[in-house]
């Protein structure tokens, strides 16, 4: 069992993960403030001690803790500390996700008592605090003497309460409502500095920082405080289902995996970190990648097995170079990579001219190429968004590689270099492997391709995955939302979210590539409106009736799509131009603008024509989604 403290927006996407698994677990918070749905989550309220925490533990048999409280909740924190120590239970701890402290217009303070000494030797006259309430006592030598001091808390009784037990007036009260503009408090108030807490990216520091400079306000911020070493450490989701995983292997029935991109930006990183690695420190197992969504997860590399070396080049130039593995976990999916060596090469120039020449690269400038070595496919046909004639490595794990390894070499310390960096991505056996994929009929010759959008592989055995998008249902059902979306994956989420932006989180379902089987759970749980969004490639395999639309299933049949597009009055130039396409999404650029209204709404009606009888007590919409979000109903 599971023991997760929350109350935090981190609390809440813990929740959203664990409720994938199907099983119970506990979900404790201080107070009855924050809304959360469960559905196999059970609910628990009331601060507890490290005695009690210890004796609930024994009780209900937990075998993980995940700290998902608040950052400066450093009572807790000390807490969960403690009863880990005492009972060998492991800690995951969420963090979140934090900027970094080179923002020479932020005064960085230690702690409060830190602030305070700041603040008064700058001799500020306004400050308005956006601390909370928790710090009015932390701060009233402030607002007791010399400095006219605002505190911006939350719209709640208990919070209104808190402020008058510690003595603060009411009238510099304001209340925070969500959603509001934070420029609009400091317009009203025109402080000469605002005072902040370093509450991560989701506790709106950024937007915070953003307002202030754009008003001219000055900032202090005060320093998360730091939290046991022996905690094991994520921000985000992926990284937290993993480690559970790690953890508690049974409690997911299927296990996520990594895609081939991220496979290749750690290797790339390992290898970086090889190059550098001058003092010969020992070398980690894992190495830390930044996956698209800015969380961070820690990937197992192979053992090193040569040490870093350099030759001379021609005109007297040289050459640092060496290469790091990672095996490819796809986790319980089905993936034909699953098992294979991902090889980054890593090839750093340097001039024999400069005085460091034979120590590290000269630190100028530096660029970064990715290249495509032994098993990686070359791109011969139109369609996929990469060059012809490039490796086939797409632009999400392309840029990973490259921001990946940037942010090693800041790591470090290297901070430019006037040679470009070369990473060649290799996977041997790739061109056999290949073969076995629908790579050759996408024009994709030699070799494998390097993808992923999120960085993860999302287990997709059938009954597994359709068990998971039944609890995601049900707990969707649980919000009494006035409608239910469901989308294959983050991307299309993404545009539909901001189509229907008042809808709760949970509201939102992904269906992979199970849409039949999705809208016969949405019929089961008697869900009265279901908008049903979907992206090209999978809209032409839908509207012939395709209700899983996985690629090992079902391919798109481009005569089928020239037979609508031929309906829809296009012309016999475009209906030869969609019998050379290689990818659906290429239609939107073939089709002409002013006929593609016409086009969509015929492939949406071919759609509901087979999803509608799936939902027959209920009223289905349906939403294709272009590539840059644009949707047509």
């Amino acid at each position: 069992m599971i023991l997760v403290l929350g109350g935090t927006t981190e609390g809440r996407i813990a929740v959203k993960t664990l409720e994938e698994a199907g099983k119970p677990f506990y979900y404790s918070t201080k107070g009855d403030e924050q809304e959360v749905l469960l559905h196999n989550g059970i609910r628990l309220q009331g601060a507890m001690d490290a005695e009690k925490m210890e004796t609930f533990c024994i009780q209900h048999g937990i075998k993980l803790l995940i700290d998902a409280a608040h950052p400066f909740a450093e009572q807790l924190h000390k807490t969960v500390e403690q009863v880990s120590s005492a009972s060998g239970i492991p800690v995951i701890r969420f963090e979140r996700i934090f900027v970094r402290h080179d923002e020479e217009h932020i005064t960085w303070c230690k702690n409060y008592d830190d602030a305070i000494r700041w603040i008064k030797k700058e001799e500020i006259l306004t400050l308005l605090a956006l601390t909370g309430v928790q710090s009015i006592s932390k701060l009233e030598s402030l607002w007791k003497e010399s400095t006219c001091c605002y505190f911006r808390i939350l719209d709640r009784d208990s919070s209104r309460e808190l402020a008058c037990k510690q003595g603060y007036p009411e009238e510099h009260l304001r209340y925070y409502h969500y959603g509001e503009d934070e420029r609009s408090l400091m317009q009203e108030l025109h402080p000469e500095a605002i005072l902040i807490k370093e509450s991560g990216v989701s506790g709106g520091f950024c937007e915070k920082v953003k307002a202030a400079q754009e008003l001219g306000i000055r900032i202090f911020a005060i320093c998360r405080p730091q939290t046991s070493e022996k905690f094991h450490y994520v921000n985000g989701e992926h990284g937290l289902r993993r480690m559970v995983e790690r953890f508690l292997p049974v409690f997911f029935p299927l296990h996520s995996g990594l895609t081939t991109g991220t496979c290749a930006a750690a290797a790339a990183v390992a290898a970086t970190w090889d190059i550098f690695n001058v003092a010969f420190t020992p070398r980690p197992s894992e190495f830390p990648v930044v996956l698209p969504n800015g969380e961070t997860i820690h990937v197992p590399v192979e053992p090193q097995k040569k040490r870093p070396h350099s030759g001379i080049l021609r005109n007297g130039d040289g050459m640092f170079e060496t290469s790091a593995t990672v095996i490819k976990d796809a986790g319980d999916d089905p993936d034909i990579t699953n098992g294979v060596e991902v090889i980054a090469n890593v090839a750093i120039p340097f001039r024999m001219d400069d005085p460091s020449s034979g120590k590290s690269p000269v630190q100028e400038d530096y660029d970064i190429i990715v290249c495509g070595g032994e098993g990686i496919g070359i791109v011969t046909m139109p369609g996929l968004g990469l060059e012809l004639g490039s490796p086939a490595i797409n632009a999400t794990p392309r840029k990973m590689i490259e921001d990946n390894v940037r942010r090693c070499l800041e790591k470090i310390g290297i901070s430019k270099q006037p040679n470009p960096i070369v990473v060649t991505i290799s996977v041997p056996g790739g061109e056999e492997i290949a073969k076995r994929t629908f790579n050759p009929r996408l024009g994709i010759e030699g070799g494998i391709s390097i993808i992923g959008t999120s960085g993860i592989v999302k287990p997709f055995s059938s009954e597994a995955f359709i068990n998971s998008i039944r609890k995601s249902m049900e707990v969707a059902r649980a919000t009494n939302s006035p409608r239910i979306v469901i989308n294959s994956g983050a991307k299309s989420e993404k545009y539909i979210k901001a189509y229907y932006p008042d809808l709760p989180a949970q509201a939102f379902v992904h269906y992979g590539n199970f849409i039949g089987e999705t809208l016969k759970i949405a019929d089961t749980l008697e869900l009265p409106q279901v908008t049903l969004g979907v992206m090209i490639g999978k809209a032409v395999k839908l509207a012939e009736g395709n209700l899983d639309t996985h690629s090992r299933k079902v391919v798109m049949n481009k005569h089928f799509i020239q037979d609508i597009a031929r309906r829809a009055g296009c012309s016999e130039a475009v209906l030869n131009r969609i019998g050379q396409i290689n990818m659906a999404r290429e239609l939107w650029d073939i089709i002409p603008a002013d006929e593609l209204a016409i086009f969509s709404k015929a492939l949406i009606g071919h759609c509901l024509q087979h999803c509608a009888p799936l939902l027959p007590k209920g009223e289905l919409t349906l939403l294709l989604i272009t590539e840059n979000g644009k949707i047509y109903v």
